[in-house]
């Protein structure tokens, strides 16, 4: 009997391109905690809308969370460059209300009972499903797509992406503390987002057919209605023909946004020309994948990571060294290598979750200074 398949077209991207989503918080300009003044901050904007017609400033699961969107971009620069127009468009929208912008992959203080969600069907199914963790969900993001030709390359594009994940999230990691503690992680953010059912790490498929099957099962069974109720770290978007990955908590800076997707941007273009040229590429096996992610979760830039389904160790950073210059010649071509270079001056001058805690310590543990510190850093 044949498997049970649901048909899931992927649009496919004749080109490699790039989009960025950018999830911004809003704070009070004088208490520093959490402000739920979305809607206001919406209709101050408008509908502001990029060149080929994307929506710029889009909604959230909370009302204290603005979305920030770019259209397709060949170019990293393209991409932050509109990013660059639609925050300075917000900000003017948000000043009046008395509110500013921040971006980290947590509050350090705020209290998520005190938070208003969204009226959306979408959203009222998510929390009358996920209940008490889904009201839980007081995180950040940025999400990056970069265009990927065909399905079949989506899966060994995917797995291999996974031996980069611990880099992705110790560069990223933004969440050390939650309702005024430290937490002892680098990043909280991860590992509370893996507590919806739908969230977390993707399954390794071999081919685009298995996904197919994947999809059929969790329709029939109610554990999604669409596609975009799969919240894996990294999935795939058949609809813009892009691999998202979603693994970053949020980035406090563009300097710093910028980096990261160019190194995002060129690891898949890196892995899709590896993939043309005939090689097979490299994955480790589920768990070496699952203990990455909390170790880097945990110590962030100090993480000892595995490295190769032999199970070889090395420390996080002296292996993006090794990644940085391998994938500077696709840098290059793509047009980042500035950007990607920028990659090497987060571990110089300390991740977010480092330079928050390094605030802390030095303001005998003052959260509000903390956020002022993310404030001015977004708006560098």
């Amino acid at each position: 009997m044949a498997e049970a398949r649901t048909q899931v077209p992927f649009k496919g991207s004749p080109r490699p391109t790039i989009g960025i989503e950018w999830e911004v918080a809003l704070v009070d300009k004088v208490t520093r905690d959490l402000s739920n003044t979305a809607a206001e901050v919406f209709d101050a904007v408008g509908d502001l809308r990029s060149p080929d017609g994307t929506q710029q400033v889009t909604k959230e699961l909370l009302r204290n969370t603005v979305e920030l969107v770019t259209g397709v971009h060949d170019t990293v620069g393209g991409a932050v460059d509109e990013l660059r127009g639609t925050m300075d468009a917000v900000r003017r929208a948000a000043d009046p209300l008395g509110v500013d912008l921040f971006c980290a992959g947590t509050h350090p203080f705020a209290q998520w009972s005190s938070q208003q969600l969204t009226p959306s069907p979408h959203y009222d199914e998510l929390i009358e499903r996920t209940q008490w963790w889904g009201r839980q969900m007081l995180i950040w993001g940025v999400h990056v797509h970069v265009g990927v030709s065909h399905p079949e390359k989506v899966f060994p594009i995917l797995n291999s992406l996974l031996l980069s994940y611990p880099h992705l999230l110790a560069l990223s990691a933004s969440s050390p503390m939650w309702s005024g503690d430290d937490t002892g992680y680098a990043s909280n953010r991860a590992l509370m987002f893996q507590q919806l059912p739908t969230a977390g790490l993707p399954f390794q498929f071999e081919n685009w057919p298995q996904f197919e099957g994947f999809v059929h099962d969790q329709l029939k069974t109610g554990v999604f209605e669409q596609l975009g109720g799969m919240h894996w770290d990294i999935r795939p978007a058949p609809k813009w023909g892009t691999i998202e990955i979603r693994v970053c908590d949020g980035l406090s800076s563009r300097a710093e946004l910028a980096s990261v997707a160019a190194l995002i941007h060129s690891l898949v273009v890196d892995l899709d020309r590896r993939l043309e040229a005939g090689e097979t590429l490299p994955t480790i096996p589920p768990w070496h994948v699952q203990e990455n992610k909390w170790r880097a979760a945990r110590y962030g830039l100090d993480a000892i990571i595995i490295t190769d389904d032999k199970s070889n160790e090395r420390l996080v950073t002296d292996d993006l060294d090794r990644l940085l210059n391998q994938l500077e010649p696709t840098a290059k071509l793509l047009g980042c290598a500035d950007e990607l270079a920028g990659v090497a001056e987060i571990p110089r001058h300390g991740a977010s979750y480092q330079r928050q805690r390094r605030v802390a310590a030095e303001t005998n543990g003052d959260l509000v200074a903390v956020v002022d510190s993310l404030v001015r850093e977004l708006d560098q």
